[in-house]
Parts: C-alpha cells; sequence; structure tokens
C-alpha cells in the first residue's frame, strides 16, 4: 500500500476532526467485513495491519500447516508454508499476505460504506458531545463565509454552523473574519445527522449576554425579571436587585457605560432601555413606557389571561409614549404582561370637529349671509343709479 493512503487518511481524519487512531480501527473494521465475504470460511483467521509510522497496510489470513492436500483457505500445506517460513512445520501455523485487490468490486464498495457509516456515527456523537450541553446557551463563533442570499457560514470548535438571513439581526452586515455570539435555540434530529440552530434575533441572546457582560447578574446579585425586543432595533429588559446596597441599573450600565456599550455593539448598535422592575404593577407598567412621562396607570383587569390597563401621558408625550410604529407600547406591552391603552391628558379635539357649527348657529349664520347678500345688491343698484346720471349728464354738456 503506498504512501497515497495514509496521505488520503490523514485529509480523512483532518477533514472529520476524528483522531487517525480511531480511524484506522474503523477501516480495519471495514475492511475485515470485506474479506470476509472474500473468504467467508476464513472469518476468524484473517488479520489487518495498519500501521502508519511504517506506512504499512497488509492483511493476512493464518492458515494451519498440513503434510497432505488442503481441504479450504484455512489450511497450508507443508511445502508451501515453507515459502513463507523456512522453519514451518505440520501442525503449525504461517500468516498468508492477502491480495487486496482480489475483494472485487462488491467488496470495496461494501467496506467503503462501512467506513462512511462509521463516519457518520463518529460525527453525530462529536457534536453531540460539543454542543448538547450547550443547548440553549450563547457562543462565540468566526465568521467563515458569507454567501450571496445572506447565509453565512460559522465556526465553532472546528465545527461548521449556519446562520441564516432569518435568524440574523436585521440591516446587520457580516464579514468573513468577524466574531459574533449566537443562541442555540435547538439541536434537531439528534439520531441521524445533529443540526445546529441558531440565532442572532432571539431575546434570550440578550439575556445571555447580560449574564456574560455583568458580574452581578451572572451571580445572581442582580436578576432579570423580564425582555422584550425587537431585534435590530431596540430592546427593554427589566432587572431586580436582590442586594439592596446594589444598584440594579447601575451594574448593568457600568462604569463610565463601558458594560452597556459593550453589549450594544455587539448587537450592531440596537438600542437598549434598562427598566427598574417593581413588583407593583402600575409602577413597572410606568417605567416600562421610558423614556415617555406616565401621569397615570389604571389598572382594568389583572387576571393571568386577560391582564389590560389604561394610561394617562402629557399630551405633548403621547407619540413618545406610542413610538414609532407603536413599538415602544409594543415593547412595554411584552415586557409587563399588560395590554395597554394610552391615552392623552387632555382630550384631543380633530381639527374637523372644531369646525362643526351647532344647528341654531348654522340657521342664524344663514340669515346672516343672506342680509349680507341682499346688503351687495343694493349697494350694486345705487351704483349703477349713479352711473346712469353721470353719462346723462356728460351728454347734455
Amino acid at each position: 500500500m503506498d504512501k497515497n493512503f495514509f496521505e488520503a487518511l490523514d485529509a480523512l481524519g483532518t477533514e472529520n476532526s476524528v483522531d487517525v487512531d480511531i480511524l484506522i480501527e474503523k477501516i480495519k473494521s471495514a475492511m475485515l467485513k470485506a474479506a470476509r465475504k472474500a473468504y467467508p470460511d476464513c472469518e476468524e483467521n484473517i488479520t489487518i495491519d495498519i500501521d502508519p509510522a511504517a506506512q504499512k497496510f497488509e492483511m493476512y489470513i493464518r492458515q494451519t500447516i498440513v503434510d497432505d492436500e488442503p481441504i479450504d483457505e484455512n489450511e497450508i500445506n507443508i511445502a508451501a508454508a515453507r515459502v513463507i517460513d523456512p522453519y514451518a512445520v505440520v501442525g503449525g501455523t504461517v500468516q498468508k499476505r492477502l491480495n487486496i485487490d482480489k475483494f472485487g468490486r462488491a467488496a470495496a464498495l461494501s467496506a467503503k460504506q462501512s467506513i462512511k457509516g462509521d463516519l457518520r456515527d463518529i460525527n453525530r456523537a462529536r457534536i453531540l458531545e460539543k454542543f448538547e450541553k450547550k443547548e440553549f446557551e450563547c457562543i462565540t463563533c468566526q465568521v467563515s463565509q458569507v454567501e450571496a442570499g445572506g447565509t453565512a457560514t460559522l465556526i465553532y470548535d472546528n465545527t461548521e454552523i449556519y446562520l441564516f438571513r432569518k435568524e440574523q439581526i436585521p440591516g446587520e452586515i457580516l464579514k468573513e473574519g468577524q466574531m459574533v455570539k449566537v443562541y442555540i435555540t435547538a439541536i434537531a434530529n439528534k439520531q441521524k445527522k445533529p443540526v445546529i440552530k441558531i440565532s442572532r434575533v432571539r431575546k434570550e441572546l440578550v439575556k445571555r449576554i447580560f449574564e456574560m457582560t455583568v458580574p452581578e447578574i451572572f451571580d445572581g446579585t442582580v436578576e432579570i425579571k423580564a425582555i422584550s425586543r425587537e431585534a435590530g432595533s431596540r430592546t427593554k429588559i427589566a432587572v431586580w436587585s436582590n442586594d439592596p446596597n446594589v444598584d440594579a441599573v447601575g451594574a448593568c450600565i457600568g462604569p463610565k457605560r463601558s458594560r452597556i456599550s459593550a453589549i450594544v455593539a455587539e448587537l450592531s448598535g440596537e438600542k437598549i432601555d434598562i427598566i427598574p422592575y417593581s413588583e407593583k404593577p402600575e409602577e413597572f407598567i410606568a417605567r416600562a413606557l421610558a423614556p415617555a412621562t406616565v401621569l397615570r396607570v389604571d389598572i382594568l383587569t389583572n387576571e393571568e389571561k386577560d391582564r389590560t390597563c389604561s394610561i394617562v401621558v402629557p399630551n405633548n408625550q403621547l407619540s413618545l409614549a406610542i413610538g414609532n410604529r407603536g413599538q415602544n407600547a409594543k415593547l412595554a406591552a411584552k415586557l409587563t404582561g399588560f395590554k395597554i391603552d394610552i391615552k392623552p391628558e387632555f382630550e384631543i379635539v380633530p381639527a374637523d370637529a372644531a369646525n362643526e357649527i351647532a344647528p341654531e348657529e348654522e340657521a342664524l349664520e344663514i340669515d346672516e349671509t343672506a342680509e349680507l347678500e341682499n346688503a351687495s345688491e343694493l349697494t350694486e343698484q345705487e351704483a349703477e343709479a349713479e352711473l346712469r346720471r353721470f353719462d346723462e349728464a356728460a351728454a347734455e354738456e
């Protein structure tokens, strides 16, 4: 067996991230199956020797030395045995080298399929071992390729995983070599070929990044109570301190805003509102609508399946409370779990309504208009009469 086999063996191990010794054992097993098909009567007497260091790949059949004619491949005549081993004796054994080329196409294909199956099993076990404990966690990967359609190939611990366009932050442009954090949403098809599903749009990603960035959250001093997110635009996160001496919001922001700035940068500039959590629903809802100022919160229903409230804000804060396309109100509702109805402090009279006229006023206005029109007509008649008189006087002259 020439060195090309061993070069291919190294390449196969590297490509599949499999140790060469493990791969050799799998190849031995596959080749033994093929050899036993070619020599069905010699199943127990076939051995295989693969030594990468000596670049040796040989197969043998152990034959018993007999004095007369051999009855099958398990026996060899003493004369033939002494060609292999000059010291052979009747009753002993010799190792006869097998010609691998004689196995035939069917046996070779069988060996190939067996090796492929073994590699699939190895890869499946390796992937599960690497990722199973990281399901629902955040990992850091390197972008290795971005396809024209937007799908990005990421590398994590020598394993390729795919970040599809719909799971990328809207407006985000990934570049080759860039390090990004992703959230493992699931490991599908565990029994055959595991598929690692990842995302950068889930709100859980934000939670995990805060846990990784803020020590007080990691050790449990500060607790994340709720998160609502519109990926690529804005996130609201409610935090609570279990230690009266620790400011939950301050811990998340960090010295000179270092922590929150790092998180925003990781999320490609996404805005983050850190909300102090309150066990009082009215207070929590009012804070959730930040940056708008809330004057009053009225809880209408507080049942588990139907939680609604009414909010009153200053007239000049109405658009701020609702947000662009209702985003601020929507995120506040998801954060608190309440359906929110936002109202202005003073009722705004629509422009059309302001121009409406009461029936009595409308009748009065019609009368006044008629009088003005009549007055206008009299004035025109008088003007015509004066004009005629002027023309007559001019004619006489």
